[in-house]
């Protein structure tokens, strides 16, 4: 692609100047971005794929070190004879007044009884100015299996950025790095912080607030603002706080989470005591849990007016059942004697009894088991073979007294079948 703009231009002219890769670089590469091995026979025989030193291992082991080179390797039980390997690396460096990532890729070829041969081909590179603008000259990305297929006999040009360019550039970096003197001020020292660095280096030169996290040593916000899509400007005045009392927001999903949750709740979030809890998690969870029953009780009061509409008829269909209650000392089942407590039982249970209307099933008859006024379990009855159907507790999951349960109630059926050779009473 021929270059649009003066800055394109520019880029393009300046990428002529760099530099080919330095024999340090490529074996910083080679002994850090790929897999080093030791090839074993069945009987013992070793050889080290980085040199071609061959010796005998009597114990076979998962790792070693070549007595030659001292490299240290992974031990493959095999009589392969080959082995290549690629992988990408980059080098940060600066051309000019422009930041520059350069990509490389790595090719290195073992063989047995040689030393291994390695070399490395330049992909292309990212540019910016001191305003953050960006350009990428590059080789061709061509269409293929993978997302990383490259026309290495195509020229370097200016190219647009795509997922190709980017996997390269999210590879292993070269530790000795140069920064141009805005990338400095704005807080770079040459970690990532495990953030992609094409997404920092733009962030830190056109964003100010990547730059005060940064600089706040607030790593995991500054990872999930920049990956995530969310308006900061929503929560800046409480992450300015945290950063004011040396407060680490180490999980910024959650702490946007609790955040909102506090504001739903009236909190205020320009308090330090309600945006830098001492325990992330279990604040957030306490906010979630009484979200969580406020959300049941905003339900319950909706089930319990629509309620209101089935009272008579279902006082009609089992009023003849009220007042019916089974005990062993423990366990204390009774009917329940309105539609209201099928809402109820319903929402505080999680399970279908009153989705389902069971309140209108003429053939049912439905029971809630408590212990000490705490619900157990949910409990359907056929009135017509006097068999259980269903006990279910929260969920829709057996408790511990699931058993207990079924056996109370069988125990007690002929309360049920009694009542319904009895005529409903007023």
């Amino acid at each position: 692609m021929k270059p649009r703009n003066i800055f394109e231009k520019a880029v393009l002219a300046q990428s002529e100047k760099l530099r080919p890769i330095t024999k340090g670089q490529e074996k910083w590469a080679f002994r850090n971005c790929i897999d080093h091995y030791a090839y074993r026979l069945p009987k013992g025989r070793t050889t080290c794929m980085d040199c071609g030193h061959t010796w005998v291992m009597e114990q076979e082991r998962k790792h070693c070190s070549c007595p030659n080179c001292k490299a240290e390797l992974k031990v493959r039980n095999t009589r392969g004879r080959k082995v290549q390997q690629k992988h990408y690396f980059t080098v940060l460096t600066t051309s000019g007044e422009y930041q520059v990532l350069r990509m490389f890729l790595l090719i290195a070829t073992m063989e047995k009884g040689c030393k291994a041969k390695y070399y490395a081909l330049e992909i292309g590179h990212y540019w910016w100015n001191a305003q953050g603008r960006k350009a990428i000259v590059a080789i061709q990305r061509t269409w293929g299996r993978y997302v990383d297929t490259f026309l290495f006999s195509s020229s370097f040009a200016i190219r647009g950025d795509n997922d190709a360019y980017k996997y390269a550039a999210s590879s292993p970096i070269y530790p000795k790095f140069k920064a141009t003197d805005i990338l400095k001020r704005n807080g770079f020292k040459g970690d990532f912080h495990d953030i992609a660095p094409t997404r920092l280096i733009s962030a830190l030169l056109t964003d100010p607030r990547a730059e005060t996290l940064l600089k706040a040593g607030q790593y995991p916000m500054l990872e999930h603002y920049l990956y995530r899509s969310f308006d900061m400007e929503r929560y800046w005045a409480s992450v300015k706080i945290c950063i004011r009392n040396g407060y680490i927001i180490k999980d910024g999903s959650m702490w946007r989470d609790m955040i909102d949750l506090q504001r739903h709740f009236g909190k205020d979030t320009n308090n330090r005591k309600y945006v830098c809890p001492s325990d992330l998690r279990a604040e957030h969870d306490r906010l979630v849990r009484k979200r969580i029953r406020q959300r049941e009780l905003e339900q319950l009061a909706e089930r319990r007016r629509e309620a209101e509409k089935h009272e008579k008829e279902y006082r009609k269909l089992k009023g003849k059942f009220f007042g019916i209650v089974m005990t062993d000392g423990t366990l204390n089942i009774r009917v329940l004697e309105s539609v209201a407590e099928f809402a109820e039982e319903g929402t505080m249970m999680h399970h279908c009894v009153w989705a389902n209307a069971y309140y209108l099933k003429k053939d049912s008859l439905v029971l809630s088991a408590t212990i000490d006024g705490e619900r157990i379990e949910t409990i359907e009855v056929s009135l017509k073979t006097f068999k259980v159907v269903q006990s279910r507790g929260l969920y829709n999951k057996n408790t511990e007294y699931h058993d207990r349960i079924i056996s109370l109630v069988d125990k007690n059926m002929n309360l049920i079948r009694k009542r319904t050779r009895t005529k409903k009473t007023a």
